[in-house]
């Protein structure tokens, strides 16, 4: 391994800017085409107005892009930001932040959210933010040395081909040279791995060292391509480091309030968790079991939503073979939901590292149902898919989502053995690995699907047309039937035939259908506590409000949405979990000496929303056209689908139209069932719309701009060119 110093390009000395009631006020600057570092105060109103996070990341993108912006374009920014809840070991869950900027899949403003240390770190290192345009013409890491005071461009080491190639690899070497071999907590990377330079669905992993386990662990932030934008940036890595201590670091207005909502999170999470999901013993694969159950499991690429073998990648299975119950995981200090699972000394036995012993983070609830929607049900080949995704920097559910897509096109006839070079489908783990490395590589058929479902649907229709004769957009029609994505970006794994507040939840979603954004499933579907029309469409504008909050403030949901207050019950919506949400308010107003209510939390994550609704309408993301799902997402696109559960499509049938009017033929039954499921997801539109303030084209109406101040010019040129606003007045709703 090469351990020579690294060649420096551009370096100052800084004093670290400090932290008071959650905030530093001060963003690092770095272009890489010029090499330039510069950090900056942020006005006093920028918080006030944007929070943090996703709101930082959203206004320097709305002001410093347009639309002719694309993922690979210079002024491209890409932000790194946590918020003023970020890093604080008292209270659960402080340890997220989020990375943001144009997506190389969907074109328009996406952000992913992301745990470990760096965000806490880069806080005590002095910056709010950090925000990287340009393109450096060689590869470069960029160091945030708080403890030196130096901030640092400087070229990437090389380790040699095997470890340059992963993000793991790469990472942990980089931290090993960086801290001189003697890691610790106190220092911290973000990283890619060569999957992001071949595909647009490359990840950002986030590596820190887990001093119980004595190595480097990592979470990654996974959707929309985010490190295909570092790394098309020249952007290697970012190290930061800071020895300064973490509890009370943010300098707390009120430091008792502080400790009394984190103990108050603390105690309900020991409390309510073993009596409901356990993701403190099992993490999030426990939500295998319930999907299947539920008829969720997205099952050779959400066509069925059960499968006999899913109790082969339950959460038992991955406890009792993978998991160690001695050493309890979290992504950050101080949190006792501590979902974040890993594994140690696994034997890799497929793929060009067979045979290595590595340590594995994961796999999540998404990764197990990704390798179920392409038909796979190995406990062992998900641990390692689940690892070479994490090295080579692929998104697993993109991954997944793609590779399904196309075994579908293999099953279905739209897509030869002689296309792909080798045998794709249902089930076949030497197919995936193939596939995986290949797309990580770029080479052979890898190199379509590492473009992504939509860009795939595209090239299957122009070459099913080569080799048929059949009309391209037909064949395009008929592929849009099964093919999981909207707006550009790949469904994450939740089969949504039998929920239309998660239909909604994923059309709806701004950076296309991730449930982040809306996560509905559960409280539809299984917990049946959005009875009414009525009850989804409220839902569909309060949950994504409180969602984006938790990504400005830097805080997990999950403490919140997945443990559930025992006095949540005695509510109105218990869904929305009041109980534990009073604990975050009193958090965030004890830390910023706020008096916020939980409504101007909602207020100040509407202006946010709204701010992404404008990018995405600039980017030409934004209408109705972008909303809309494909058939399979609303039921059973073909006849297979249907018969696999037709007692359950005549039933709901029979409350729709009456037992008189219900077809005889199951084919005529299934066409009808596909026929009204759309006109309620058209339905549901409309009733979304007029809950935001949209008009029925989903455009924001002026009103509802002017409301939260951000109807500045490039928003009124906007609505002139949709006919909103004429001659110099508004049109009103």
């Amino acid at each position: 391994m090469n351990n020579t110093p690294m060649k420096t390009i551009n370096s100052m000395k800084y004093a670290p800017y400090p932290i008071n009631r959650g905030y530093t006020d001060h963003i690092l600057r770095v272009n890489l085409g010029s090499c330039t570092l510069s950090p900056e105060p942020l006005p006093s109103h920028f918080k006030e107005k944007y929070v943090g996070g996703r709101g930082y990341a959203l206004k320097l993108v709305w002001e410093e892009t347009s639309r002719e912006t694309r993922y690979d374009s210079p002024e491209n920014i890409l932000v790194m930001a946590g918020g003023p809840l970020c890093n604080e070991p008292r209270f659960p869950g402080s340890g997220k932040f989020i990375i943001g900027t144009i997506s190389p899949l969907t074109d328009t403003f996406v952000d992913s959210n992301i745990g470990g240390h760096f965000a806490p770190i880069l806080k005590l290192c002095g910056f709010d933010a950090l925000s990287i345009t340009g393109i450096s013409d060689k590869e470069v890491v960029l160091i945030v040395d708080g403890d030196e005071g130096v901030l640092e461009i400087m070229e990437a080491p090389s380790f040699g081909p095997e470890v340059d190639r992963g993000a793991l690899s790469y990472g942990k070497a980089l931290l090993e040279q960086y801290a001189k071999g003697s890691l610790s907590e106190n220092v911290a990377a973000v990283t890619t791995g060569i999957g992001a330079l071949n595909t647009r669905f490359g990840i950002v992993n986030s590596l820190f060292y887990d001093r119980r386990r004595k190595r480097i662990r990592s979470k990654q932030a996974g959707r929309g391509g985010t490190g295909t934008v570092m790394r098309s940036k020249g952007l290697r890595a970012v190290v930061v480091r800071s020895s300064l201590p973490r509890v009370g670091a943010n300098n707390p207005a009120d430091s008792k309030g502080v400790k009394e909502a984190g103990s108050m999170l603390k105690r309900t999470i020991s409390h309510a968790d073993p009596k409901q999901l356990h993701l403190s013993s099992w993490g999030t694969p426990v939500l295998v079991e319930y999907m299947d159950k539920y008829h969720i499991l997205p099952v050779k690429n959400h066509q069925y939503g059960q499968h006999p073998d899913s109790g082969t990648v339950s959460a038992s299975v991955f406890l009792e073979r993978f998991f160690s119950r001695e050493t309890p995981d979290g992504c950050y200090k101080g949190c006792n939901l501590a979902c974040a699972k890993g594994a140690e000394n696994i034997t890799l036995t497929r793929g060009p590292l067979r045979g290595k012993q590595v340590g594995i983070d994961g796999p999540e609830y998404e990764t197990a149902a990704a390798l179920t929607s392409m038909g796979i049900f190995d406990p062992q080949f998900t641990m390692e898919y689940n690892w070479y995704c994490d090295e080579y920097g692929l998104d697993t559910i993109s991954m997944g989502v793609t590779a399904s897509f196309l075994m579908e096109c293999v099953d279905r006839g739209y897509l030869s053995k002689k296309e792909i070079g080798y045998e794709l489908a249902w089930g076949d783990i030497d197919g995936a690995i193939r596939l995986l490395e290949e797309t990580a590589f770029g080479q052979g058929f890898g190199r379509i699907c590492g473009q992504g479902t939509h860009r795939c649907k595209l090239w299957v229709a122009q070459n099913h047309e080569a080799r048929t004769g059949h009309p391209r957009d037909q064949t395009l029609g008929e592929l849009n039937r099964f093919a999981m994505e909207t707006k550009g970006l790949e469904f994450s794994m939740y089969s949504t035939k039998e929920s239309l507040a998660q239909q909604g939840g994923y059309g709806f979603a701004l950076k296309g259908p991730q449930h982040d954004e809306a996560w509905l499933i559960f409280i539809d579907q299984v917990y049946g506590e959005l009875p009414t029309f009525e009850a989804k469409a409220k839902a569909l504008k309060w949950f994504p409000l409180i969602r984006t909050w938790f990504n400005a403030v830097g805080l997990c949901k999950l403490p919140w949405i997945d443990v559930r207050h025992p006095e949540a019950a005695k509510t109105d919506i218990p869904a929305q979990n009041r109980p534990t949400l009073e604990y975050y308010v009193k958090y965030l107003n004890a830390t910023t000496g706020t008096r916020k209510t939980l409504q101007d939390i909602l207020d100040d994550s509407e202006r946010l929303y709204l701010l992404q609704k404008l990018i995405n309408l600039r980017q030409g993301k934004g209408t109705r056209a972008s909303d809309m799902i494909p058939l399979r997402a609303m039921g059973p696109a073909f006849f297979n689908e249907y018969e696999a559960r037709a007692d359950y499509y005549d039933e709901w049938l029979k409350e729709q139209v009456g037992d008189n009017a219900l077809p005889e033929d199951p084919r005529a039954r299934h066409e009808l069932v596909m026929e009204l499921r759309q006109k309620a997801y058209e339905k549901l539109c409309d009733a979304v719309y007029r809950e935001k303030g949209f008009n029925p084209d989903a455009v924001p109406w002026p009103e509802t701009l002017e409301k939260f101040d951000l109807l500045d010019d490039q928003a009124r040129d906007l609505l002139v060119e949709f006919g909103l606003i004429e001659r110099g007045r508004m049109l009103s709703n």
